[in-house]
């Protein structure tokens, strides 16, 4: 990623949809004004996903998604159609794409059914203008949400574009670090260097945090786990708050005062990207566990696995000193995440730093239907630290829980 490039995770993510050959590719291409996709007369072009990060205005930094046909055939086809209900998961903007000259057809009508479903902002896109000649409403969809174009002779594309820009929900601006700094205030960052850290680079959360609290006007001081005890010793005053690396937690909090206020970045974007009372309160089936039950550790992103890696290496070790019985462990990552979540007992997920709030909600929400558990990495860390309840006291609505 470049330096000043927004992370695909804070970005709004706008899927394209359709059946095979009704001009998804090249309506997007028209769109974007760039050749991101493979156009092709052939059914069946696009076989998997195809992300693209760009600026598109109104609405600034996009990530821009086109999918496989959702009426593939076969065997294989059915995978592509799954992939591309999945990219439904992640999707801020719904764009369905329609073969004008043959209209709705019953696979655009189950994914526009999707859309309202999921409550996604959508419109349908009647492609090939130039081939239908006169203008037809097609009844079978909702006129509020169709337009209609030709990829091939530009006619409705700026249109298009103009509206896709009036389709994000007017939201305040999310903030990673809301009720918790003022300006003014001075904040102690813990960041351990371990092998997984990438060479001459903070990881995305550490980046994004420092982001914030520059943007609150705080004086801000990173430190490693090892350095940290003479930090404190140095500073005039006693900061106001210490944000740690999860990894860390249980030598950090025995370095901390007390009475300073002390949470990780794990716990962060646990509130930023999802829901934290469903997380602090789905680590409590830690302590449920019984022999041969199965949890489930789960991943955003994709990286190479280091000898002591946090998640298929150290919370499977210190989940097995906690419960000291013998549990089977499960690993996804990236796009990854089971439909069928039945057979595990709980779910211990990640910061969620390159997933979307989107989509972490939707896991949370999917694993919250199914009655299973689902915390988070820093949360599950903090419990078999012992020190929950202290690193949740920075969000009181959240520390009451624990006191019930």
């Amino acid at each position: 990623m470049a330096l000043n490039q927004t992370p695909a995770s804070e970005r709004i993510h706008i899927g394209f949809f359709g059946r095979r050959n009704a001009g998804k590719s090249s309506v997007m291409n028209a769109v974007t004004g760039q050749n991101l996709a493979v156009v092709s007369d052939v059914k069946g072009t696009t076989t998997d996903p195809v992300y693209k990060t760009m600026e598109l205005l109104p609405l600034g930094p996009v990530m821009v998604i086109d999918t496989p046909g959702i009426d593939d055939e076969g065997e294989l086809g059915k995978l592509r159609v799954m992939k591309s209900r999945q990219v439904l998961n992640k999707t801020d903007i719904a764009i369905l794409v329609v073969d004008g000259s043959e209209g709705m057809k019953k696979e655009d009508l189950e994914m526009q059914e999707l859309f309202v479903k999921k409550n996604i902002p959508y419109l349908v896109v009647f492609n090939k203008a130039d081939l239908v000649g006169e203008r037809a409403e097609d009844t079978s969809s909702d006129l509020a949400h169709v337009m209609r174009v030709s990829a091939l002779t530009g006619e409705g594309i700026q249109e298009l574009k103009e509206k896709i820009g009036t389709m994000k929900k007017a939201d305040e601006e999310r903030d990673l670090l809301e009720g918790l700094v003022k300006p003014g205030d001075m904040v102690i960052l813990v960041t351990p260097i371990d092998k997984a850290a990438p060479k001459g680079r903070l990881i995305l959360p550490q980046q994004q945090t420092i982001r914030a609290l520059l943007d609150h006007g705080c004086m801000t001081m990173v430190v490693r786990d090892t350095e940290l005890a003479d930090a404190l010793k140095k500073l005039p005053e006693k900061p106001d708050l210490v944000i740690t690396d999860s990894q860390a937690f249980g030598k950090v909090s025995k370095i901390v005062p007390k009475e300073i206020p002390l949470t990780s970045f794990s716990i962060l974007f646990a509130r930023y990207k999802g829901n934290l009372e469903q997380a602090v309160a789905g680590v409590s089936m830690l302590d449920h566990i019984e022999a041969g039950d199965k949890i489930l550790i789960s991943e955003g992103c994709t990286h190479h696995r280091q000898c002591n890696d946090i998640g298929t290496v150290k919370l499977p070790g210190w989940i097995r000193d906690y419960v000291k019985k013998d549990v089977e462990f499960c690993f996804t990552s990236g796009g990854e995440f089971p439909e069928d979540l039945s057979s595990y007992k709980m779910i211990v997920h990640c910061g969620a730093c390159m997933l979307n709030e989107r989509e972490m909600k939707y896991r949370q929400a999917w694993a919250k239907d199914q009655n299973i558990a689902m915390t988070n990495y820093g949360i599950l860390i903090a419990h078999v630290h012992g020190i929950l309840k202290r690193s949740v006291e920075p969000f009181p609505a959240i520390a009451a829980l624990l006191d019930n």
